[in-house]
């Protein structure tokens, strides 16, 4: 085990929770039918997570709110969730986008310092015709930021943006506060220094550096992405930055600067970050298609939605959102096939009717062991568990409070007794986290149900 001691640090450390029903929604409360709303996830906890294996499991509708991992089931959902990206490379801003960042960069500037750096710094004929013509997002990003601009004459304000650690501090908490209470309408008792720390600050991923294909060294982890006016914090970009993508996780603001649409030109600076530090792909977040909140996703151009059955990209063109407006579950592989959402109906039934033949030496499910067995949900892109009794686990790597080192899944007393159709046998448990992640990516994790390393 010396060697495997050895390689610790590649490993990513995952326990695993299961598969269960959110309480509550928070998109719609309750359904259409009056119930109440369902939205079931599969759930686990990461101690430490490489980037690599952080971007496959995006990749594969995961995401993460601080340490947990969740991958929702968008066939069991109210409002399912699903993965949306943007090419970098591709992009170009409407002009309402346009028209928000030249807002803000003439307020920063102000009129006088335009006028004397015309005068000082007089631009050449084609400078000015070729900004006249072009929007270029990464240029003009950039141009209100005091680095930017010359040393004489002075602007109206001074705004600068700064790539942090993703550390807790009162300066960040104070901006958390104002935006929860006063743009969110959330009570002042339901927000916490510990929920932000939780929430926004804690984070499993590994910060590395590491160089691009484009020979840009690009740095890798969890980050604060700070925005300052006049030195003071008035917006913060909570970013996952992965090998291939710059992830947003949340976007928050002072009120004081909410006329100047901070939230288009956050996404917008993270798409320019995408495109200058050659990650390419900006992930917005999970898509709810029936939320009119999530809507302005959509106004960012191209994005790809991840189809949560075959886990491939496909445009979001117009011909896709119009079977979004028609369908509450939306699989565009399964569209091509000419698969109906009946039969996506009948699959998922089809799942918990054959579970006595699948499990027959197993104990009967009742009710609420059904719901919240992965492997009767139908929740699409993951294994069956037919699948998932030929995939050979025993070299599963775990760690435990009661082992000095790593051991592996066969050395368990109980593993060549227990079943993977036996709900709630540690064996199931473990068969229900590899098949949400991927049996593919087995060789990069470790089970870890140490409990000091989450404490």
């Amino acid at each position: 085990m010396q060697a495997l001691d050895d390689a610790a640090a590649h490993f990513s450390y995952i326990c695993p929770i299961g598969y269960s029903n959110s309480s509550d929604c928070g998109y719609c409360r309750r359904s259409r039918s009056g119930q109440s709303s369902k939205r079931y996830s599969y759930y686990a906890v990461a101690t430490s997570l490489t980037p690599d294996f952080y971007q496959a499991l995006i990749d594969r509708c995961w995401r993460r709110s601080g340490t947990l991992l969740y991958r929702p089931n968008q066939r069991n959902s109210c409002c399912p969730h699903y993965t949306l990206r943007l090419d970098s490379t591709a992009f170009k801003a409407t002009k309402d986008q346009r028209q928000a960042v030249n807002r803000f960069n003439k307020h920063v500037i102000g009129e006088s310092y335009a006028r004397e750096a015309a005068r000082l710094h007089p631009p050449t004929r084609e400078q000015v015709r070729k900004r006249n013509n072009e929007f270029d997002l990464a240029e003009r990003i950039h141009e209100p930021e005091a680095p930017m601009l010359k040393s004489t004459p002075l602007p109206a304000h001074q705004f600068t943006v700064t790539l942090e650690p993703n550390t807790f501090t009162e300066e960040k908490y104070d901006v958390f506060e104002n935006y929860q209470r006063i743009v969110h309408k959330e009570a002042p008792e339901k927000i916490s220094r510990g929920g932000f720390q939780r929430f926004l600050c804690s984070s499993p991923l590994k910060h590395e550096t590491v160089t691009g294909p484009d020979g840009k060294e690009r740095q890798l982890g969890s980050f604060h992405q700070c925005y300052r006016l006049d030195g003071k914090l008035v917006a913060i970009g909570v970013l996952d930055l992965l090998p291939h993508c710059v992830s947003a996780v949340y976007f928050l603001y002072h009120e004081s600067i909410h006329s100047f649409s901070p939230g288009k030109l956050g996404a917008l600076r993270e798409i320019a970050l995408a495109l200058d530090g050659g990650y390419r792909w900006w992930y917005s977040g999970f898509y709810i298609h029936n939320c009119d909140k999530m809507k302005y996703k959509i106004d960012f151009s191209p994005q790809y939605v991840l189809d949560p059955e075959a886990l491939k990209w496909d445009l979001l063109d117009k011909e896709a959102l119009r079977l979004f407006d028609q369908k509450p579950y939306v699989s565009l592989s399964r569209e091509r096939q000419g698969i109906s959402g009946e039969l996506v109906k009948e699959s998922a039934s089809e799942i918990k009717a054959g579970r006595q033949d699948s499990a027959s030496d197993a104990d009967d499910l009742d009710d609420g062991e059904d719901e919240s067995f992965l492997f009767h949900s139908g929740m699409p892109g993951i294994p069956s568990l037919e699948q998932m009794e030929e995939v050979d686990m025993d070299g599963l790597l775990l760690r435990s409070d009661y082992a000095d080192s790593f051991f592996s899944a066969s050395d368990l007393v109980v593993w060549e007794a227990e079943r993977i159709s036996q709900y709630g046998t540690l064996k199931s448990r473990i068969a229900e986290m590899v098949a949400a992640i991927g049996p593919d990516l087995m060789g990069a994790i470790c089970v870890d149900f140490r409990k000091r390393s989450r404490s």
